[in-house]
Formats: structure tokens, sequence, C-alpha cells
């Protein structure tokens, strides 16, 4: 493996985003930041309140995934029943494929909508905004078809579609017009051009129609039959585990470049990661944090696809907590991230500035000092972050917010093109 190659492979590992965001925060404790410092007497008290959250939300203790499926579920709505109606005739490998194909375009989809868009559904007569919106929007649309280019397969993904799919017909799915505006329309429409285009050029991984469900088959390596008539896979030897952290190298590897962000290193695409002085690190790669927030809320939202399909993911806590505005909103909200410059949120930053970049490696580390205190306060040893996130401390990002800001927006702005926050 070259230098470059073994940079690549190491700014797409979640032990390395740990790894510098620890360090930057070491950097903060030392006192070097001119943007923060941090109150830790808080993290007890950041701890009681997500925990409370927690139990009123789920009495029981049987908190389930941060994930997109959550927005599926949005006012008490069985949409996964649904599709599992419509896709009961397919083998559990189809409707596996089915499922990764739904969870990956809704969670692309998933940028902030803006605080005056609304999804009225038809079907439960309610009407939904922000991520919840997003997610049953996307969800109508993947059950009417329109990210399928078969008419007599409509719910499925694929690149035909996605490259077909521009701003008016996105428009349509998600009910925009000038008294319904949503954020980033045309942006939209390019991430999901950008992904047709990399499914396309990846035939050996998502077959020649450019389903991105065939990463199931990548991942518990079931090989593709030649294709015939009817274009079906012949059954093959299925690994019925597979790692959290795999599943988001696969991503990774396979849609890295896609995101608009620009940062490179060596002309290879890097997503979301940032250069920082004090991110450490060693040879090619040293000086980048890598975030991936995106790449890790889709890792997030595909446990359960997998699961459901009789593979059990291990090494969820390899992932790490994700560095957005709920979740780093707490911190700031509760005092335990203390910006040095009182009139923080005079201005709207960007992803590249060292205060944003700060910001989200602090919320990565501290999420992982707050979950073991989160634990202890649920009486409980064993919790996924998967599941303290939902719990949890994203809910607390968004409860604190409403009860600090009319509108709950986010402590401070970020100027954004979506696929950061």
């Amino acid at each position: 493996m070259s230098e470059h190659d073994a940079a690549v492979r190491t700014l797409r590992d979640p032990a390395t985003i740990r790894a510098r965001c620890k360090a930057i925060t070491a950097h903060v404790d030392a006192g070097g930041s001119g943007h923060f410092t941090l109150d830790r007497s808080r993290l007890p008290e950041v701890a009681q309140r997500v925990a409370a959250l927690t139990r009123s939300r789920f009495p029981d203790l049987k908190i389930p995934y941060h994930s997109r499926w959550r927005h599926f579920e949005a006012g008490g709505v069985d949409r996964k029943g649904e599709l599992d109606a419509r896709l009961a005739s397919r083998s559990h490998i189809a409707v596996a494929r089915a499922r990764i194909d739904l969870t990956l375009v809704s969670v692309l989809l998933d940028a902030g909508a803006g605080p005056a868009w609304r999804y009225h559904e038809a079907a439960s007569g309610q009407n939904f905004g922000r991520s919840e919106g997003l997610g049953v929007a996307s969800f109508r649309g993947f059950m009417a078809g329109r990210f399928s280019s078969d008419p007599g397969d409509p719910y499925r993904v694929d690149a035909k579609a996605l490259l077909a799919l521009d701003a008016r017909a996105l428009a349509e799915i998600f009910q925009v017009d000038a008294d319904n505006p949503l954020v980033g329309l045309e942006g939209r429409a390019a991430l999901l051009h950008r992904l047709g285009e990399a499914l396309r050029a990846q035939p050996q991984t998502f077959t020649a129609i450019g389903q991105p469900g065939h990463l199931f088959d990548a991942l518990t390596h079931h090989p593709h039959a030649p294709r015939l008539q009817h274009h079906h896979p012949v059954p093959s030897t299925m690994h019925h585990e597979v790692g959290a952290a795999r599943i988001l190298r696969a991503l990774l590897d396979a849609f890295s470049g896609i995101w608009p962000s620009g940062q490179a290193l060596n002309g290879t695409p890097l997503g979301d990661a940032w250069l920082h002085a004090a991110a450490g690190g060693e040879g090619a790669s040293a000086g980048w944090v890598p975030f991936h927030k995106l790449s890790q809320w889709l890792s997030y939202s595909l446990l359960e696809p997998f699961e459901w399909a009789g593979v059990r993911v291990h090494g969820l806590d390899d992932l790490t907590g994700l560095p957005e505005y709920r979740n780093g909103g707490l911190l700031i909200d509760t005092g335990v991230i203390v910006p040095r410059d009182p009139h923080f949120a005079a201005e709207a930053r960007i992803p590249d500035d060292d205060w944003v970049i700060e910001w989200r490696a602090l919320t990565v580390a501290l999420l992982d000092e707050l979950a073991p205190q989160v634990r202890e306060a649920l009486g409980v040893q064993q919790l996924p972050l998967a599941r303290i996130l939902e719990g949890g401390t994203w809910a607390a990002g968004r409860q604190i917010a409403a009860e600090k800001r009319e509108g709950g927006g986010p402590p401070v702005a970020i100027e954004s093109d979506g696929t950061v926050f």
C-alpha cells in the first residue's frame, strides 16, 4: 500500500476521528485555543438531563438506534410495515437492498430544511417539518417510484433515475412552492446527480443499474451472478456479521467523491475532513481532522437494515458521536464548551473555520466522556453510543435549544451546503 493510500485509509477510520478530536481537546485543555475553554464540572448535570429525557421518551429503556428510521416513524405511522408489505414477495436479500436504497437516498436528502417548510402527508393527513418532514417526504417519493427508472420495480434507487432528477422533480416530491420554500433544492439535486454518477462508475459493486442496495452484497460477501434475463443474482455464502467501521469505510470508499466540500488529499476526495494545526498525526494524513458526520449518520441508519436481514453488526461503539449542531449545541448551551468570545453567535460561520473545527472536535471527544455518565445515571452498564444519541443527546440538544431561543435554532449559524450540518 502506498503512503497516499495508507493516509486515505487512516482518514476513513473512525479510530482516527477519535484520536484527532482528542488531540484538539487536549490543545483546548492546555489553554492553546483562542476560541474555547471547557467546564467539565457541568458534565454530570448534562448527563442527568440526557438521562431524564431518555427515561421520559423510553420508560422501558428499550432505546432504538439514532437512525433515519426514527423519522420514518414520525406521527406514529408504521411506514416500515407499509414498505414490508410491498416487499413481501421478495427474498430477504432483495428486501435488504430496497431498505438500504431508501435509507441512503433519504439520508442524503436530509440537509436542513429551513424553518418555513412543511410536508403534508396525504395518507395520514399529518403535516411535518424539519428532519421528520424530509424523512416522510423522501419515504413517500421512494414508495411512488420516484428514484427508480423501472416502473415494474418502483421500490429501488438506481443511477439512471438519480441522474434524471432535477430541482423541479424534487420540488414536486417535497411539495415546494413560493409559499412553502425548502432551503437548498438545487444543491440536493446536484448531490443526487453525483450519487448517480458514483453508482454508475462502480458497476462491480452496484451492478449495471447502479443500485446502492448492493452494498449489502459487498459487505456480506454475496457475489453477483452473470447478468441473465431476469437479473437475479444466484445466492451464495453469506457472512452473518459485519463491523460498523467496515460499513463506514465502504460508504466512504464508494461515495467520498459526491461531497462538495472540496477537501482532498493529492486529488483523492476526503469529504467531511478538515485541516487544523493541533490535529496531530503522522505521514501524509497529519493535520487532518476527519469527522464524516453524514456518512456516520448513514452508517447508524444502516444498522437496522443489516440486522433485519439477519446480519449482526458488531463494534457499534467504533463509530463516534455525531459532530453536528444538536449535539454540539447541547454542549455549548449547557456551558460545557465555553466560547471565549461572548459575541460568538453574532455572525454565521463556515465549516472550515478553526472555530467550527474545534467545536466539532470537542463535541466528539466530550460525547465519549459524557456517555459513561449517562449510563450511570440510567443505571445501565451496556448502552451503545448509537442509543445514547437517540435517547439522548440529540433530543436534549433540540430540547435546550427550544428553551433558549425562539424557533429552537442552534446557538450558532453555520453556512453549509447541508452535507456537513
